[in-house]
């Protein structure tokens, strides 16, 4: 392990990129924490939002997900809760958390919380600057693999945070 302390090479909007003498990454300029949630229906179903994704240049299927804490102070729970009414317009009931740890760490300093989302209920609308740029698919849960699968065959690509978060929630 070396000491040196890494140094800031590009400060953007939103990223700032950093280098130590053996690696490079990139940190959240706010909030070094995200979160994900893994959200059923009464009826069994999962919430899974797709947007294009200018990274990768193509549609991606994933779970409801946003930053924690990058406008006001709040805790992982609050903001799964806040990312899954402004992207579906469905909120949770009972937020369990499934796992904690790093989203891609060999390029990223961000750690990420997935919870399991039950009884989630329809209350309106998708809301804030997700309105329109995402959209939700609710599937049945026992129809989601395969689902999924016909929609990387379509070119979509898939979080593989999704199929973790299907592993954990059948625990």
């Amino acid at each position: 392990m070396n000491d040196a302390k890494p140094a800031v090479v590009y400060e953007g909007e939103h990223l700032v990129f950093v280098k130590s003498p053996s690696w490079e990454w990139v940190e959240r300029r706010r909030a070094p924490h995200a979160t994900f949630v893994f959200a059923l229906t009464e009826a069994d179903e999962l919430l899974v939002t797709e947007e294009y994704c200018d990274p990768v240049r193509a549609r991606v299927l994933s779970l409801p997900a946003g930053v924690v804490g990058d406008e006001r102070p709040e805790s992982p729970e609050e903001a799964a809760r806040r990312e899954l009414r402004e992207e579906t317009g469905y909120a949770a009931g009972k937020l369990e958390k499934l796992a904690e740890g790093p989203t891609s760490s060999g390029v990223s300093s961000e750690i990420a919380t997935m919870f399991r989302a039950r009884g989630v209920r329809r209350e309106g609308p998708p809301r804030g600057e997700e309105r329109g740029r995402i959209l939700l698919h609710v599937v049945p849960r026992v129809e989601v693999p395969d689902w999924l699968s016909r929609e990387e065959r379509k070119g979509k690509l898939v979080d593989p945070k999704l199929w973790a978060a299907l592993f954990l929630a059948s625990r």
